[in-house]
Parts: C-alpha cells; structure tokens; sequence
C-alpha cells in the first residue's frame, strides 16, 4: 500500500511519466521488464526502431511509449521519440515541450532536425512533435523525405519510437510500420474489444509489420494501479 499512496501524490505529469519521477515503483518496474524483453526479441537483428499504436483511441499508447523511451534513456542509450500521431498529437503535451515546430516542418524543409528536435527532462531522451497538423498526414509519413529522414537519424541514436495513431482509425500506423524493425500493440484492459485488438493484429500483418508484442495496460493489481506485460507473439 506504500507505493500506491507515493504514486497517488504524483502530479499528472509526473505519473504519465512514471519512469522517471517514481523510478521504485512497481510501473517503473514493469516498463524495465518490457525493456528487457525487446532487447532479448533481438537475437537475429538488433530492433532499435519501434513504432508503438493501439487498436482504437485512449488505451494508452502515448503514455506507454514516453516511458518505454524513458528506461531505454536510463540505460545511457540515445532515443529519440517522434510523435508520428499527425492528428491528435500527444508528446507535447507529456513532456511539456512547445509544438511550434516539429516533424511536419522537417518532413517540408520549414526546418532543420536540429532546430526542431527538442531535449526532455530525462537524459539521453529526446522528442521530435509533430509540429503544425498538415491536411495530408499519410501522405506526409508515406513520403521519401520521411524514409530519409529516418535513415539520417538511425546513424545517430541508439533507438527510435514512433507514436503511431490508433491502427483501426487510419492507415498511418501501416504506414509508419514498414520504416520500424517492429510494433508493440498496446491494449487496455476492460476498455479494449478484443475484435477490435484482432482487427488491429490483421491490419498490420497484411503489410507485413513485424509485431513485437502486447502492453496490457490499466489492468488491476495489489500493488499498483497499472501493469504492463510484454509478450511476443
């Protein structure tokens, strides 16, 4: 009961980043097994860009790649996370950074990376947002100066995320796959139908996503209010 009365003293901000403001808590915890199961997922390639979605909106994805990204960082490792949602961007929002200029501007030459990438308050950690919405996102993530893009950037960090859109929404996170060397598939526990979750797993095996895995997120235990569990399929 001691951790859960620490965790609900937590700010907001600071329990969507739990992984860094309560790193002894049973969620921080938990991220560092998921962590160490991607790595171990690895054995024949090193995955070091993952895109991470969930079937349908608020299960959970945005908060679970911030801190995925936050426990990769700890490990002194440089990650980059880049908010790929191009409609309803979050990233901005959990590490407190301005979105005047983003991923939208870069992928336009409205700016360089350099100007656009933004340092967080975790080491090692940084976030490219989304920038201004643009009328065309699939467009914009399907484009050459995006694959580009991502292959200037794997020279420099260690790990790249995507925070993908939901997958039965849109056809970004598709889109978004083929440039990731695999996907974790957040779902949430009594929220998310499980047609829907499989609907989700169909839609990305149809473009040949590599699937890492799933976040059981929001399920109840003694503990903790969250539990995450990484599983490959």
């Amino acid at each position: 009961m001691a951790r859960r009365n620490r965790n609900s003293k937590l700010s907001d901000k600071q329990r969507s980043l739990v992984a860094h403001f309560d790193q002894k808590s049973p969620i921080a915890e938990q991220f560092r097994t998921l962590r160490t199961n991607i790595q171990f997922a690895g054995v024949d390639k090193k995955i070091r860009t993952m895109m991470v979605t969930s079937s349908t909106p608020g299960e959970g994805k945005s908060t679970t790649i911030a801190n995925l990204g936050t426990v990769l960082a700890q490990q002194q490792k440089r990650v980059l996370i880049i908010d790929g949602d191009l409609r309803k961007p979050t990233a901005h929002f959990t590490f407190q950074l301005p979105n005047q200029t983003g991923l939208t501007n870069v992928l336009t030459r409205q700016s360089s990376f350099d100007d656009a990438v933004k340092e967080t308050m975790v080491p090692y950690l940084e976030v490219l947002t989304s920038g201004p919405l643009p009328p065309n996102p699939s467009e914009l993530l399907g484009s050459k100066a995006m694959r580009d893009l991502v292959k200037e950037l794997e020279m420099v960090y260690d790990y790249i995320l995507f925070d993908a859109p939901p997958v039965n929404a849109v056809t970004d996170p598709q889109i978004l796959s083929k440039l990731t060397d695999g996907v974790i598939l957040v779902v949430r526990s009594g929220k998310t139908e499980e047609d829907a979750a499989k609907k989700a797993v169909e839609s990305l095996k149809k473009v040949d996503a590599t699937i890492l895995g799933a976040v059981l997120n929001d399920q109840k235990m003694k503990d903790s209010q969250y539990y995450y569990y990484y599983g490959e399929k």
